[in-house]
């Protein structure tokens, strides 16, 4: 790549003047070469550092001197990239005669803070050297100067290293998702450890340490009263923690409780403070006047030891700690909590603490917390379609519902949204009219602001405006000032529009908690203090009647006059119609979003009469799950004209047994969009997913369904600028069992499209079964079972076939790992009549092995009892060709390919299993045997299959290296010849062998 005549004279300029540069400490400083070097560089690599663009300073791309608070005092980092107003990296920049190779002070700043703000690399750099820093390994107070530095180089390197830095931090190359591959394929390296996780792991610290002291001096507490009690003090020390980095709450105010006794008594009484000046949920103490929000009488009055209360608190605090509270995003918060929130406090039977996963938790196999690009598109595509050409008085009345929201990562999203697009509308729109008329009555400006801003007011005089232009003041060079909401219409915009429910009501705190540190961003104590002394108005609101503890699926009416009080207790019961009886009256929420739990029901973890209920939803049936529900609950919650936006499992979209839920679908809403994704999208699950949006209505219909299939799995791509396909919502009410067939679209879907209508299935030429079964508890007992009574270790009798299990079966080749014989006929479990297991067949094993998955089928005429993971393809009265013939088809490249595309698991790239129902959907090329060329080519393949039989049995008979290299070698260019024909065969174009062979 060619250095830019721009870089290439910056490196010029700096060797002429060096000398003078090195020399001259003082006259020379970080703000000249900012001007003369770093700013031009970063405009080499496309920046618009100046903001030519002229972008608000919200969205302006880079950010200079941006303040943190570190210690309760201001400090400014010197450049700060950006994508759409989200950091990407920070550049932190020292005069030449600082030796940025050995100063382990600067490097420790500089990755402490983007650990902290998650930011994966960062640069440290005077000109003279260059240092980039992978920024996910933990700083620690120790540290080196090298620590985590990936790269490092001196300014008369830079044109060989161009290449290098423009293919990362060049803003093209962030776009196009370069920079996040790069920064990717260092995580999980050692050292390695996100500010999350190490949250996470500190907060379960703090918990156990809590728990066991607050169950032993306090023995009673129930175990609800025990959760709860530690989960508010952590949220308390944690909420006034983050507030003194947020200059909201003088510093270091909970440090000087570590001097003296009586920790938590005098801890109590920050707490009491709090109340007076917060108003949050997370602070109440006393019962007030027109609130049925109760008081926490309990926390209070519990007794702490010193010792483990001040080791929570010291942790808190540098250098035992490596947090910088006012830069940690709340998301990183949300997801650090949604952790936490999978396990709960359990009481042995001698009072002592004990922490452990949720039962749903453990079987669900953790907890998934989804991705912020995820909950950004959600938002952007529910609420963001809503507030499309509306005003603030318009978007006032917009109700926005996340029905499970765990830690309120959705809420917290949607929020966000709401506070951004509130404050550019008022800078677009409004502030040039006040501007102009400030003191002239409007009432067609009026008539824009919410009717709770005017108060009353008549003019524009009396009016307060929404947003103010705020400073952030140090030295004259340091001084940056942008338009930012006012706290009372952060507070209106969430008591307005945000609300969730949740069955846990840990989670429902932390929502609250999420919530409330959120109004409270870039507010600093001298704001809030003024609020308090002018308006006599607490800084945070009660989020009482907005989030709320309850059961999102169970009404009231599972109830009967017999259930004891802790079976209710343990249900939570949850009316709709009297819970948010003014949004129901109007017809019901605007917006529905989030990522609901993914349970299987089933009575492990549900009473009878909890499962009952459950089955009564009209999507029910077969396995239900819980998100199939939620998302009924989700359609039936809405609005007519509302919006809907989840990430959810997508084997739904076709399976055989979901096809209820998708005609409730089908019948009541319009379906906007699905993204189907090819990749896991949760850290630690293994489940393919997909988003969906739905818009309410009554009656079918027929718009054009718009289909994503993101096939990257970088985090932060962006799935606007994906391919998208249409799809008539009409076409899918004539599918099959309602399948949302979102895979045969676009060139893939065209060539698999024609296959399958081509050529006839192969339950159309061959018949095809599972295996058999030989026991189970309808027909056998437990000591059958166990005894395994039809089993053999030899040929006891004629009855007695050989046995196959799923291992035994591969390509080309059959092979008994464990020898046993079964006693064959119908006294076992699922019997097969003794055809399906003589003569001429395929075989075929339900589990495909390991990448890269391949079917894996032989050809057999011996007899053998094969397992139920084995599935048996045998002729029909009507197959006329050798059995031979389809087993080369069937493991051919192209059939595994086409697999994932007939599979109702809908499981792209990987298939966990084979069903008999789509093996028999398969399109398989039948022979014209009037035809010459046709009967040759089926002969072609019968010889090639009979080849591969021998060579693999021979594989496994040879004991020389050399003979075994050479049998394989055979069988890949016999293999390749099959794949080569099976091509011919299905006349497949030049293009349709490139899909498969890619």
């Amino acid at each position: 790549m060619a250095v830019p005549e721009a870089i290439q004279k910056l490196v010029e300029k700096y060797t002429f003047h060096r000398d003078a540069y090195l020399r001259g400490q003082e006259k020379y400083n970080e703000t000249q070469l900012r001007e003369d070097f770093t700013d031009p560089f970063f405009r080499a690599l496309g920046w618009d550092v100046n903001n030519n663009k002229g972008f608000s300073e919200a969205y302006r791309e880079v950010l200079h001197e941006e303040p943190i608070r570190i210690r309760g005092k201001t400090q400014f980092f010197d450049y700060t990239f950006r994508i759409g107003g989200t950091r990407k990296f920070i550049v932190e920049t020292k005069k030449p005669s600082v030796r940025i190779k050995d100063d382990a002070d600067a490097a420790l700043q500089l990755r402490r803070y983007a650990w902290n703000a998650k930011l994966p690399l960062s640069i440290l750099t005077n000109f003279e050297e260059f240092a980039v820093y992978d920024c996910t390994i933990k700083p620690e107070n120790s540290d080196a100067a090298n620590k985590g530095r990936i790269e490092y180089f001196t300014y008369s390197e830079l044109p060989e290293k161009w290449e290098y830095l423009e293919s990362i931090f060049s803003q093209e190359s962030i776009l196009r998702g370069s920079f996040d591959k790069y920064a990717l394929s260092n995580k999980g390296k050692k050292g390695t450890a996100g500010v999350d996780d190490d949250i996470l792991s500190e907060i379960e610290s703090w918990r156990d340490d809590l728990a066991k002291n607050i169950a032993l001096r306090n023995t009673g507490l129930s175990v609800e009263e025990l959760n709860s009690i530690v989960q508010r003090t952590i949220d308390r020390l944690l909420f006034l923690r983050i507030c003194e980095d947020r200059g909201i709450e003088e510093y270091p105010t909970l440090h000087k409780l570590l001097e003296g006794e009586h920790t938590y008594a005098r801890l109590c009484d920050l707490f009491r403070h709090a109340d007076e000046k917060y108003n949050s949920g997370l602070f109440h103490f006393q019962q007030e006047q027109d609130s049925d929000e109760l008081p926490d009488t309990l926390s209070l009055s519990v007794t702490i030891d010193d010792k483990v209360l001040k080791g929570v608190i010291k942790r808190l605090y540098y250098p035992e700690t490596p947090y910088l509270f006012s830069v940690i995003p709340p998301a990183i918060l949300g997801h650090v909590y949604e952790q936490f929130l999978g396990k709960v406090i359990r009481l042995t039977d001698g009072h002592q603490a004990k922490v452990e996963y949720k039962p749903e938790v453990k079987k669900a196999g953790g907890v998934f917390y989804t991705p912020q690009y995820i909950v950004e598109y959600i938002v952007k595509h529910t609420v963001g379609e809503l507030v499309k050409d509306k005003t603030p008085r318009d978007v006032a009345k917009l109700r926005i519902l996340d029905p499970a929201c765990g830690s309120g990562s959705f809420l917290i999203g949607a929020y966000q949204f709401l506070l951004d697009w509130h404050r550019d509308w008022y800078i677009a729109n409004l502030v040039p009219v006040f501007k102009e008329k400030n003191s002239v009555a409007d009432p067609a400006v009026l008539a824009l602001l919410p009717e709770a801003a005017l108060r009353g007011k008549k003019n524009l005089a009396q009016v307060d405006l929404p947003v103010y232009k705020a400073g952030t003041s140090g030295d004259a060079t340091r001084t940056r000032s942008d338009w930012r909401l006012t706290t009372a219409e952060k507070k209106r915009i969430l008591l307005n529009n945000i609300y969730g429910v949740d069955i846990d009501q840990q989670a429902v705190e932390v929502t609250k908690l999420s919530l409330l540190l959120k109004v409270l961003e870039e507010e600093n104590e001298e704001n809030i203090d003024k609020q308090l002394k002018l308006f006599a108005e607490r800084a945070l609101p009660s989020l009482h009647d907005n989030i709320k503890c309850g059961n999102s699926l169970i009404g009231w009416d599972v109830m009967t006059p017999d259930m004891p009080a802790d079976e209710i207790k343990r249900i939570n019961p949850f009316d709709w119609d009297t819970e948010f009886a003014d949004i129901m009256k109007a017809g019901g929420f605007d917006t529905v979003i989030g990522n609901p739990p993914y349970v299987v029901i089933g009575k492990d973890l549900y009473p009878e009469e909890e499962v009952n209920y459950l089955k009564k939803y009209p999507v029910a049936q077969y396995k239900i799950d819980l998100f199939h529900l939620f998302i009924q609950k989700g359609i039936d919650l809405l609005k007519k004209g509302g919006e809907l936006g989840f990430i959810i499992p997508n084997p739904w979209l076709t399976e055989k047994f979901t096809d209820k839920l998708r005609k409730y679908i089908l019948d009541k809403t319009s379906i906007q969009e699905i993204v189907v994704f090819d990749h896991y999208i949760f850290a630690n699950a293994k489940v393919f997913t997909a988003l969906i949006f739905l818009q309410r209505h009554d009656g079918r219909s027929n718009d054009a369904i718009i289909i994503k299939k993101p096939n990257t799995a970088f985090e932060s791509y962006d799935i606007e600028k994906q391919e998208s396909f249409r799809i008539d919502q009409k076409s899918w009410e004539n599918n099959n069992n309602y399948q949302f067939e979102t895979r045969l679209v676009g060139e893939i879907g065209t060539f698999i499209g024609r296959l399958l209508k081509q050529y006839p299935s192969l339950n159309s030429v061959a018949r095809a079964s599972l295996g058999c079964q030989a026991y189970n508890r309808t027909k056998h007992t437990d000591e059958q079972i166990k005894n395994r009574v039809f089993h053999s270790k030899e040929k006891a009798s004629d009855q007695y076939l050989p046995e196959l299990a799923g291992n035994d079966v591969q390509r080309y080749l059959i092979e008994r790992t464990r020898g046993e014989w079964i006693k064959y006929g119908p006294w076992l479990h699922d019997y097969r009549t003794m055809d399906w297991l003589t003569g001429p067949r395929i075989l075929i094993r339900e589990i495909p092995g390991r990448a890269p998955y391949k079917i894996q089928a032989c050809y057999v005429e011996d007899t053998y009892c094969n397992y139920k993971t084995i599935l048996n393809v045998n002729p029909s009265e009507i197959t006329d060709f050798s059995m031979k013939y389809l087993a080369g088809i069937l493991n051919s490249k192209l059939i595994s390919f086409l697999y994932p595309y007939v599979s109702n698991k809908l499981v792209a790239q990987t298939f966990p299993r084979l069903s008999v129902g789509d093996l028999k959907s398969l399109p398989i090329r039948t022979i014209n045997f009037a035809d010459p060329a046709d009967k040759a080519r089926h002969d072609r393949m019968v010889t090639l299959v009979t080849q591969m039989l021998d060579l693999n049995k021979k594989v496994q008979g040879a004991r020389l290296e050399q003979e075994k290299m050479l049998l394989s070698r055979q069988i890949e260019a016999t293999d390749a010849a099959i794949d080569k024909l099976v091509y011919e065969l299905y006349g497949l174009t030049d293009e349709e062998i490139r899909i498969v062979e890619g």
